[in-house]
């Protein structure tokens, strides 16, 4: 069986590494792309890379136009998806990319974002720990996703196998971000400018204030913490692509370094994209270029009582599109991997 899919929001980076990974999968055909401001156009006037699907034109994104598809992606900005899907009949599967679905506390949707809250989707991190089993079990079926934030996830995926083993605290978590400017998005911004992300590391975002917070907390909480502190720190690299995430937490007293790699490498033992490397090695963010691949290194500072994880992912793959087409698939019941690359690309 082919599911037809349509893809809104298909001009941004979002949108077009969706139809990148679509434009392989066996059972989906990508039917409609839509846009705002470059609805009218072809494909390939502002995606051109993606030459497999030249014979599309963009398309005013609305509701009408997305009916009857039997996926839809909604590759849009936070308060935008959710006016959109609110129109959407059940008879699809939506996928959200953006924001708009993926707190389930109204007042986090308050203090981070603003403006309307949609209301909490199922949450589309398949291999997160959730009590004993995982998210994929709240995906199986699922007619409504919300893909995850990029940041979001790679925290939650490096801390929440400790987390649920109960070999770390939940007080006093820190992860710091190497990350990409694609994770931004397309428009244009002053602060991804080449002039000023060249030859340049930029945090941004510091001091508690960043959105993806509440939605690692939401995560670590499904894993089973009560209470947990994250301090989050993004820092703004010249690389198109990725994400490089330094998390640390404090050992629970009377942990060795063997019970913690024994809880991460249980956690993620069968899972074709979270891989947990030996002992000694550290992932690289060209390691996972183009793939929908988590690379996990894990340390213990045992002077310091920390246990260092050191996460890749590429943010636009396994950070966002790749997530909500394996998420997708573990909806309709579909092989999870299909469509969805295990290998990067190097150099």
């Amino acid at each position: 069986m082919s599911y037809s899919v349509a893809v809104a929001g298909a001009s941004g980076y979002a949108g077009g590494e969706l139809l990148r990974l679509l434009s392989q999968h066996p059972d989906f055909t990508v039917t409609t792309v839509t846009a705002f401001q470059n609805a009218g156009q072809e494909l390939l006037d502002v995606q051109p890379h993606l030459r497999s699907l030249g014979h599309l034109r963009l398309e005013e994104t609305t509701a009408a136009g997305l009916a009857g598809h039997d996926v839809v992606f909604l590759a849009l900005p936070h308060g935008k998806s959710g006016e959109l899907a609110a129109e959407l009949s059940g008879d699809s599967l939506v996928v959200d990319c953006g924001a708009d679905h993926r707190l389930t506390d109204a007042e986090d949707w308050a203090a981070f974002y603003g403006g309307d809250y949609f209301g909490s989707w199922a949450y589309g991190v398949p291999e997160l720990p959730v009590g004993a089993g995982r998210q994929r079990e709240a995906l199986i079926g699922a007619t409504r996703i919300a893909a995850p934030g990029c940041n979001a996830s790679t925290v939650a995926l490096a801390l929440a196998p400790g987390i649920a083993a109960g070999v770390i605290e939940e007080r006093d978590l820190v992860a710091v971000l190497a990350v990409g400017p694609s994770g931004a998005g397309k428009s244009l911004k002053l602060q991804n400018l080449a002039a000023e992300v060249l030859g340049s590391a930029n945090p941004y975002a510091v001091g508690g204030v960043h959105r993806h917070i509440p939605e690692i907390q939401q995560s670590l909480r499904a894993a089973g913490a009560t209470a947990p502190t994250i301090s989050f720190t993004p820092v703004l690299v010249p690389m198109s692509r990725g994400i490089l995430a330094t998390s640390t937490a404090r050992l629970v007293p009377g942990t060795s370094p063997a019970d913690v790699r024994a809880a991460w490498e249980a956690a993620y033992a069968d899972e074709p994209f979270v891989h947990v490397l030996p002992a000694g090695r550290m992932p690289r963010t060209a390691d996972v270029l183009g793939a929908n691949t988590a690379l996990i290194g894990l340390a213990v500072d045992e002077a310091a009582g920390r246990v260092v994880t050191v996460t890749a992912v590429d943010n636009l793959v396994k950070g966002t599109a790749g997530a909500a087409i394996q998420s997708a698939n573990v909806a309709l019941g579909l092989d999870e991997t299909s469509g969805l690359p295990l290998d990067g690309v190097a150099p």
